[in-house]
């Protein structure tokens, strides 16, 4: 009847328990098992066993389906749960096992040598009477495997060393693996001795880094978990350690230097993966020498070494990441019995137990990209660029102290070709690759420029889910060193040198396309300033076309512009930025729609192929093609037109409603918009040489005298790029200076508020002299919405003094500008050069009126 009464009892113990403890890690991964083994028979759990060890698991569904745990092949077993035993010609494990006292559970997990040692030093008396213990009690082998002066030590007292040991076991409650909660500090019942309880993700239960191989067996007095090794005294801390370890003399110097040593004293839970003093001496001495004498990178080099997690290695079953104080991550897994750190076996000796943490001693130094130089980035993908640098010069220009942005194309972007180069060519090639400054990946955005080491400028383009420079996109795989950033491409970077017309012009592929571009008056387009994408037809998409078939599409300017327009997009549309299988879908300026998309590393657009992609123009890029595009939905009314069309266009049918005609489309789309400017410069008559003067304004205005054969720019404000040139207005040469800036509102209409300062006097042959001198600094501020550049009477007290030439003040109010939203990618500012001033020109009062331009593209 006690019998019975005992097994009933133990039953509904477990029954609740199970229950009760569904939610933590270790029980979860035990139902796993359980049912894995459900065609076994009742209460059989599953567990690996890892093949030429006795190490047996309940697995992760990673490492169960895998079939290995730590790279090595795992065989499956078989075996009652915990708390169940089997009963003679019955399936699985129908049965509870018997419920005794601390010490007969002892036998019953099959612990017979702890048991035996209970005995030994008078601990079994203890363990049998009244209370309530937990007892973490070493199987058979973790005895056999203590060193054997510890169990010699051990055994010849067994009444104070062994009875202590045994004591330093326990803990005087119950508490089951859901108890057990990860980072739970345990005090045993020897001295006050910690117990460091960690509780992992994967089921794995530690006690001072010793796994609970067989947990929650019930005792009447208790529970016993029965643990894969002898568990030693805690006291020190890791910097206790690190301080009084001769093999660890180095990583000491270098934690006092760089004031992380006090940081491993502190109460915690840390990890260090601590390199011996072989480890530091294997390093090349440069490099060891700069990174201890930089206490920035010293400082990332210990802390990288710091998890703050205690990761013990009997919980590492295979690869995990995991976060260092540094702030990057290492990748700690295992191979069979033995620890890797990113994938390599460099621990030496494992856990090594402190009162706030785990020692792992390693052979290599971990050297993060944080402390590295620039070009210390480039990874195993990157080398033929890395080499190169270095062999060509280059690498000696990145001074430790400066700040580089590397953008590395991938090994297979060097062709034969390009490494048989002349090397003043190909150190030029990899100069476009050396950006001045450091800029992280989340700094690039779209029209940003960057200005490399030889002066190029470089464009970047964003996309949904590229990020490009030029012709190349990069791919994943950025680093930040000390002193920059390296990125990393598909493709050589190639700087655009000419515009779209003048790739057309050099390229006789492309000469019947730019002959109907000149006659439908486009190829000013193609020469301007801007941001196009031009799919552009070789001369083969126009076989078949006659003479007399090309002068009836140039007389229709209508038709031939939209065919034409309809191959140019506004915006650069890099073919690799492009998300591969995925349509996307551009409006074209004659305002159909072109449909691209990427697929295997080629361009389609309207499902043809494209021939080559990414043509890099200083203007926009272009796409061959070798197939004349149509919008599928444009009708043609004229039989002529159809039959010349459909002569070039076979792959779509080409719609036909009579006498429907194509729209118009204005030049408008880049045409110059002319606005009176809101200052006339003034002048006096005193040096000859002074023949012009050049003002800029952004934000605060300031104004530059220019001398003959001098050029003065000043980009103030955004860094705005200015370009001077020469351009032929209405049969005269007029100056032009162009700025190159995002904008994303504009005024519009004629109406500006504004203030012009004159000049008196009747001499037309006037030339500009001098400028106020030094009294006058500031003349104008263009200010948006109401308000003038200057009151009357600070204009009227400047004039004073400045010679009766400067006769007049007029202030002209024409209205309210109005703002309004509109995307705008470039705004050029033409300034007309100061000319001889004609009479007839002169407005009230004798002025001559500048004019400037602002031009939408």
């Amino acid at each position: 009847m006690k019998i019975f009464f005992l097994l009933t009892f133990s039953t509904i113990f477990l029954t609740s328990f199970e229950q009760a403890s569904a939610s933590a890690h270790y029980d979860k991964i035990l139902t796993h098992s359980r049912i894995r083994a459900r065609d076994q028979g009742p209460n059989v759990c599953a567990l690996q066993q890892v093949m030429g060890t006795k190490k047996k698991y309940f697995s992760t569904c990673r490492n169960w389906y895998q079939g290995a745990i730590c790279g090595k092949k795992a065989t499956v077993l078989y075996e009652c749960c915990p708390g169940y035993m089997k009963m003679d010609g019955m399936r699985g494990c129908p049965a509870v096992a018997p419920i005794d006292h601390v010490y007969g559970t002892l036998g019953i997990v099959g612990a017979t040598s702890t048991q035996q040692y209970s005995d030994m030093s008078k601990l079994r008396e203890e363990i049998e009477g009244r209370g309530s213990f937990t007892f973490f009690a070493p199987s058979n082998e973790a005895w056999e495997q203590l060193s054997s002066e510890i169990h010699r030590n051990l055994v010849d007292n067994v009444n104070i060393e062994l009875y202590n040991a045994l004591h330093h076991h326990m803990i005087n409650k119950r508490m089951l693996t859901k108890d057990l909660k990860n980072g739970m500090t345990l005090v045993s019942m020897y001295n006050g001795q910690k117990l460091l309880i960690n509780h992992y993700p994967n089921g794995v239960v530690t006690v001072n880094c010793a796994r609970v191989i067989h947990g929650n067996q019930i005792a009447t007095n208790g529970v016993v978990h029965v643990i894969d090794r002898v568990l030693t005294p805690v006291g020190n801390t890791i910097q206790d350690f690190i301080e009084v370890e001769d093999d660890l003399s180095s990583l000491r110097a270098a934690a006092i230097t760089s004031d992380v040593l006090d940081i491993l004293g502190r109460p915690g839970h840390y990890t260090l993966f601590a390199p011996t003093n072989e480890a530091f001496e294997s390093l090349p001495r440069g490099i060891l020498e700069r990174i201890m004498g930089d206490k920035v990178a010293s400082e990332a080099l210990v802390k990288f070494h710091i998890l703050n997690t205690l990761q013990c290695s009997e919980a590492i079953m295979g690869g995990a990441v995991y976060e260092t104080l540094e702030g990057n991550t290492l990748e700690v897994g295992c191979d069979g019995e033995t620890l890797t750190v990113n994938g390599v076996k460099m621990v030496k000796r494992k856990d090594i137990v402190t009162s706030n943490g785990v020692i792992h001693l390693i052979d290599k130094v971990l050297i993060p990209d944080s402390a590295k130089q620039v070009i210390e980035l480039g990874g195993a993908q990157q080398t033929t660029f890395t080499d190169l640098v270095a062999q060509l010069g280059l690498a000696s220009s990145l001074r430790p102290e400066g700040q580089y942005t590397l953008l590395a194309p991938l090994n297979g972007a060097f062709s034969d070709d390009t490494l048989q180069m002349d090397q003043r060519l190909l150190k030029t090639i990899l100069q476009n690759h050396i950006i001045k400054v450091k800029i992280g990946l989340n700094e690039l955005y779209n029209g940003q420029e960057l200005e490399t080491i030889g002066g190029k400028l470089l464009r970047v383009f964003v996309y949904r889910t590229a990020v490009c420079v030029e012709n190349s996109c990069m791919v994943r795989g950025s680093k930040e060193g000390r002193n920059g950033f390296i990125h990393v491409f598909r493709q050589i970077i190639k700087p655009a040198e000419k515009t779209l017309h003048e790739m057309l012009r050099n390229d006789k592929r492309f000469s019947v396309f730019l002959s109907l571009v000149k006659a439908a008056d486009l190829d000013d387009v193609l020469s301007r300033p801007g941001e196009w994408t031009l799919f552009v037809p070789t001369n083969d998409a126009f076989k078949g076309l006659t003479d007399d078939d090309k002068d009836i599409l140039i007389r229709d300017k209508n038709a031939l512009r939209n065919i034409l327009l309809y191959h140019l997009t506004q915006g650069v549309f890099i073919g690799s930025g492009f998300e591969p299988g995925v349509t996307n879908i551009l409006k074209t300026i004659q305002g159909g729609k072109l449909y691209l998309k990427t697929v295997n590393d080629t361009l389609l657009v309207n499902e043809l192929k494209a021939r080559e992609s990414d043509l890099m123009a200083t203007n926009g890029v272009i796409h061959v093609i070798d197939k004349l595009l149509y919008p599928a939905d444009l009708p043609v009314g004229n039989d002529q037109l159809l039959t010349i069309l459909k002569k070039l266009i076979k792959y779509i049918q080409i719609k036909f409603v009579r006498d429907s005609t194509f729209k118009e489309i204005p030049l408008t789309f880049y045409k110059i918009n002319i606005i009176e400017s809101n200052v006339q410069p003034i002048i006096r008559k005193e040096d000859p040489s002074i023949t012009q003067l050049t003002k800029l304004i952004e934000g605060e205005p300031e104004f530059k005298i220019v001398r003959e054969g001098e050029t003065i720019t000043k980009v103030i404000h955004g860094e705005p790029v200015i370009k001077t040139y020469t351009k032929i207005i209405d049969g005269r040469p007029v100056e032009v200076t162009e700025k190159k800036v995002t904008e994303e509102r504009i005024i519009q209409g004629p109406e500006i508020k504004y203030t012009r300062i004159t000049a008196g006097g009747s001499d037309n042959e006037e030339k500009i002299k001098k400028f106020l001198e030094e009294e006058v600094t500031k003349v104008t501020k263009f200010i948006e919405g109401d308000g003038h550049l200057l009151e009357d009477e600070e204009i009227k007290r400047l004039l004073q003094g400045a010679g009766t030439e400067y006769t007049k003040v007029t202030k002209v109010i024409e209205g309210e500008p109005q703002i309004i939203e509109r995307e705008i990618k470039k705004v050029h500012l033409e300034e007309a050069p100061v000319r001889k001033v004609q009479a007839n020109k002169r407005t009230q009062g004798g002025s001559t009126r500048r004019r400037t331009r602002l031009a939408y593209s």
